[in-house]
């Protein structure tokens, strides 16, 4: 999956590494930075989708399309799809313009809207990567987890960092007997969660 992964996706990964890296130093404000997971996530992300039982691949929170990169290496290597969801403009640009260079359209939709205007329909979810603004992980999460197959695999980024805002929802998740659950000490921290 790593050995195997197209020189379109590894400059433009760096690419976007490069505008990360700037946006956090420059003055870039919150809402316009890309916010995106480091590298060491991605592959954890990744390692994790490739594990996932068979069913629906989600994203909620797409920004440039960096951590879709790597679960669409995943999917690639499953034979799955992936939905992701963005709603900042901006960014979506960004997002299909990382998408036409990289060739992803065989294993990618991208959604530019609210996820959770759509999660209801989604059905026998396998794998969800939730990097949205983190007031609307508890809704996500509830509104996730009934559409989850059995085995199914969630996972929320910035448990760590924003643990303050989160400390809800985690006490939530971590007590919610419907899934096993534990954050991952991974960079600003990963929220693992496999639906029973």
């Amino acid at each position: 999956m790593f050995h195997d992964m197209p020189p379109s996706i590894a400059t433009r990964m760096e690419y976007l590494e490069e505008i990360d890296a700037r946006d956090r130093v420059d003055g870039t404000t919150r809402f316009q930075r890309l916010r995106q997971i480091s590298p060491e996530t991605g592959r954890f992300v990744a390692l994790l989708a490739a594990t996932a039982p068979p069913g629906r691949y989600v994203e909620i929170g797409t920004s440039a399309g960096y951590s879709t990169l790597w679960i669409a290496l995943a999917c690639r290597a499953l034979g799955r799809r992936l939905t992701t969801f963005e709603v900042m403009d901006e960014k979506a640009a960004l997002a299909r313009e990382t998408f036409a260079l990289t060739g992803v359209d065989d294993v990618v939709d991208f959604v530019h809207g609210d996820a959770r205007d759509h999660l209801a329909d989604l059905k026998e979810i396998a794998f969800c990567f939730l990097d949205a603004e983190k007031e609307v992980y508890g809704e996500c999460y509830e509104a996730l987890i009934p559409q989850m197959t059995s085995g199914g695999l969630l996972v929320a980024d910035n448990a760590l960092n924003h643990v303050a805002t989160l400390r809800p929802m985690l006490d939530r998740v971590l007590s919610d007997e419907r899934v096993d659950a534990m954050v991952v000490p991974i960079a600003k921290g990963e929220l693992v969660c496999r639906k029973r």
